[in-house]
């Protein structure tokens, strides 16, 4: 028997990268899967995958950007399953290029927007999950961090916003029943979409070959990490074997600038 038989989780942003190799790794585990993101199609493609391989997807379109359409999403998923154990606030990402993402010509509306994407959809996600859990007396709750929050690097919006993940995780587990366990998740540089190397190399001022070498320079492994090696640990933080785990930042980064 999985991991996760019995168990029913959210996973946002999961029509790929991140999000899809968790939402997959959780069906495996006998999970029934809620898949969220604003794309339709990628959604589809990643529940027949789940279909295929003998699980249950629930799909469901939703813009992260939309704090009704959160809680409308969160709302659809306890309705169609009953309930809700695992929520992966996996959706974010960065936005913008160059000048309007230094601190002196920054975009006022887009520094806004990273803050929400980020940040405050999480806790939309999250307050609209938690009186479900409360009343199941049980739940897990997972934030896709980023290094960026930890040790800068990133552009100021999107570190200020990741940093702020990392607090609310720490906040959560004071204000919440101990049956439900609240933690991040931090990759490093991880080989999806959002690894744009030209972006990189506009905002660093090289070529993309020096930007790729910057890239892959930084962690002990000196390497890029693919999306499915983040799943291991987020399956053991979703699990009841992760009930002893709570409140912290859990790094799966190749040894991101230790």
């Amino acid at each position: 028997m999985g991991r996760l038989a019995g168990r029913v989780a959210l996973v946002t942003g999961s029509g790929r990268g991140i999000g899809r190799s968790i939402a997959l790794a959780c069906a495996r585990e006998g999970a029934r899967v809620g898949l969220t993101s604003r794309t339709r199609q990628q959604l589809d493609g990643v529940a027949d995958e789940i279909a295929a391989a003998g699980g249950e997807a629930f799909v469901l379109t939703a813009d992260v950007s939309d704090g009704a359409a959160i809680k409308a999403m969160v709302a659809g998923m306890i309705d169609h399953f009953g309930r809700l154990d695992i929520l992966f606030n996996n959706a974010g990402g960065s936005l913008g290029s160059g000048a309007q993402l230094m601190p002196a010509t920054h975009d006022d509306a887009l520094f806004e927007k990273i803050l929400f994407l980020n940040l405050t959809s999480a806790y939309y996600a999250t307050r609209a999950a938690l009186p479900q859990m409360i009343k199941q007396d049980y739940g897990r709750i997972i934030f896709t961090g980023a290094e960026a929050g930890r040790r800068g690097g990133g552009s100021i919006a999107y570190s200020a916003a990741k940093a702020g993940i990392m607090g609310m995780t720490r906040a959560l587990v004071h204000q919440i029943p101990p049956t439900i366990t609240v933690n991040t998740l931090v990759p490093g540089w991880i080989n999806t979409a959002i690894l744009d190397y030209a972006r990189l190399a506009r905002n660093w001022g090289v070529d993309e070959a020096a930007a790729r070498a910057r890239v892959e320079g930084v962690s002990v492994q000196k390497r890029v990490l693919e999306p499915d090696e983040l799943a291991p640990m987020a399956i053991l933080l979703a699990s009841d074997e992760g009930k002893g785990i709570t409140g912290q930042e859990l790094c799966v980064d190749g040894g991101f600038k230790v």
